[in-house]
């Protein structure tokens, strides 16, 4: 899948973690795969079964099939930090050699991944950080900066950069997911003085619960004029919410969303933009990064992982390789993507 990189007036796609939302049971063989080599990468998502998760599994598969290694991909079935921590606990006591963690609470997890380090296991994050931890490796989607920035530029444009806008993120302590509302705080503030956030709300990854939070929003604020989806289960969530409440035109929604669950919204114009990245090579870039670091080879600036990936940085200063730029989805090109 080839995905164009070019970043218009404000914007990019997105995506966070959950996707459509579909609350597909924990798969038993945990999503074992994609090579038969002695070094095992694991990887335990926020959750496990919704497209956004899923479609890195897909990389990574790709990329232990590349890379002769066996990828190991299992995950909660709800966003859920203690149902994260006893799995990450499980393949600590499998003695994986690369474990990789997208936590829901990076406090909470801190602890266990020193213990997984303590015991030989290089350690790393990915999708989101532990930036406290003592994780080796972070492989970051986009920075927050730049996706910050592109969420409150797609929404603030066809608000006519004025306004009241609320948030429906996910969970409370993703720490992606807050990095980015901090920058479209000040971002707001900066570039938008006649525009203001008026609440942030909290669904879990939960699209149901994202759509009743944003009408309580409409509700609660009859002038409000924007809605942010966070992720990748409350961008169409919001959506959903203006279509039902009979506000499209009127209440305008942007969000970090797949191209699959955003395309419907995107075509009838319930949502302005979707801002992602390619996750399928999230997974493939997670898997090198753990195959790098297990070798102890040693990471240049820019880094050639694959065709696809023919340029990723990394930040040596915070032990970070970088997906890439944020990327627009439009209701002209969400069709072109498999997820």
């Amino acid at each position: 899948m080839r995905l164009n990189r070019t970043i218009t007036a404000g914007v990019a796609l997105g995506l966070s973690a959950g996707l459509a939302l579909t609350g597909c049971s924990k798969k038993e063989t945990g999503g074992s795969g994609g090579g038969s080599g002695g070094t095992k990468v694991a990887f335990v998502p926020k959750i496990q079964g919704i497209p956004y998760f899923e479609a890195m599994n897909t990389g990574g598969r790709k990329a232990a099939a590349d890379l002769g290694v066996q990828w190991i991909y299992k995950g909660p079935t709800t966003a859920d930090p203690g149902a994260q921590t006893e799995i990450v606990k499980s393949l600590i006591q499998q003695r994986v050699d690369v474990l990789v963690v997208a936590p829901n609470d990076p406090d909470s997890m801190a602890p266990i991944l020193r213990d997984a380090r303590n015991r030989g296991i290089s350690v790393m994050t990915s999708d989101t950080d532990a930036p406290d931890s003592v994780r080796e490796l972070f492989v970051n989607q986009v920075t927050a900066d730049g996706l910050g920035k592109a969420i409150t530029d797609a929404l603030l444009e066809p608000m006519g950069g004025k306004g009241k806008y609320a948030i429906v993120s996910c969970g409370q302590t993703a720490a992606n997911l807050n990095s980015w509302i901090e920058v479209q705080k000040r971002y707001t503030k900066e570039k938008y003085p006649r525009a203001q956030i008026v609440d942030t709300v909290y669904a879990g990854e939960d699209e149901a619960k994202a759509v009743s939070m944003a009408k309580d929003l409409m509700n609660a604020h009859p002038d409000l004029t924007g809605l942010v989806g966070e992720c990748t289960t409350s961008a169409p969530g919001v959506a959903k919410a203006v279509r039902e409440a009979g506000k499209t035109g009127k209440v305008f929604t942007v969000g970090v969303g797949t191209p699959k669950s955003m395309k419907p919204y995107l075509d009838d114009g319930s949502s302005s933009a979707g801002l992602l990245w390619d996750v399928e090579q999230l997974g493939y870039l997670t898997v090198w990064g753990g195959v790098q670091l297990e070798k102890g080879a040693k990471l240049h600036a820019t880094n050639k992982v694959n065709d696809k990936l023919p340029a990723v940085k990394y930040l040596a200063d915070q032990k970070t390789l970088l997906l890439g730029e944020p990327l627009r989805l439009t209701k002209d090109n969400a069709g072109d993507y498999p997820y």
